[in-house]
């Protein structure tokens, strides 16, 4: 998934995505069907990452849930960011990526242009949601260390 093709998401949604000069330190903001981006997002995999979980608030929350203290509100901020792992960071991908000679978590991250920190993110959700690893297919992926192996069955 390409930042462009998150846009041409969200255009197909009615949502408006404006750049905005936030007081804080915030990157983005879902309200209603407008999400607003700040202008300190320099590269295109900041953005992307930040639109995919602004997006994911659009898809999966309600309501105002800025106060990180209430755990309903915290689950819905888990539940956005673990759609944006999902979005960005799908399974199928870390498969195809130990294919392109993706020897450390730098040539990951660029080979799926997300952020390090998002992958590392993506890898603790998987782990958290999995285990220690999923099966694909023919395909193991061990998430720490992140491993990839193909099952040979004859």
């Amino acid at each position: 998934m390409t930042y462009e093709g998150l846009l041409h998401e969200a255009y197909n949604n009615n949502i408006e995505i404006i750049e905005f000069n936030f007081e804080s330190d915030c990157m983005g903001m879902c309200v209603e069907n407008k999400i607003a981006m700040s202008p300190k997002l320099k590269t295109t995999t900041e953005k992307k990452c930040v639109l995919a979980e602004e997006l994911g608030h659009y898809y999966t929350t309600s309501g105002n849930i800025l106060d990180l203290k209430t755990i309903c509100n915290r689950r819905q901020e888990l539940k956005t960011r673990n759609w944006s792992y999902d979005k960005l960071v799908p399974l199928k991908d870390l498969i195809n990526a130990s294919f392109e000679c993706c020897t450390n978590k730098f040539e990951l991250a660029e080979h799926l242009d997300v952020t390090e920190e998002f992958l590392s993110g993506a890898l603790k959700y998987y782990e958290s949601k999995y285990g220690l690893y999923a099966e694909v297919g023919n395909y193991c992926i061990y998430f720490n260390p992140l491993t990839v192996c193909k099952y040979n069955y004859e």
